[in-house]
């Protein structure tokens, strides 16, 4: 089962990626993780740790609020 807010943190950094110019490999090369997970989490499809939130949005320059924000 595939929650909320999860589809909406994938939709953010997929936002968030993409406005900074970062194909989804080379962001998944940036912060450690195949780009097969990478599309898993901008999908909603995997369930991110806080300190996985933290991490990618200290990656993109970023509040770790802003994936969760609507």
């Amino acid at each position: 089962m595939v929650g909320d807010l999860q589809v909406l943190v994938g939709a953010n950094l997929r936002a968030y990626r993409s406005a900074r110019g970062l194909s989804q490999e080379s962001f998944a090369d940036l912060v450690g993780v195949h780009r097969t997970y990478m599309g898993g989490l901008e999908r909603g499809e995997r369930n991110l740790s806080l300190q996985s939130i933290e991490k990618l949005a200290e990656k993109l320059g970023i509040d770790p609020m802003s994936l969760l924000a609507k």
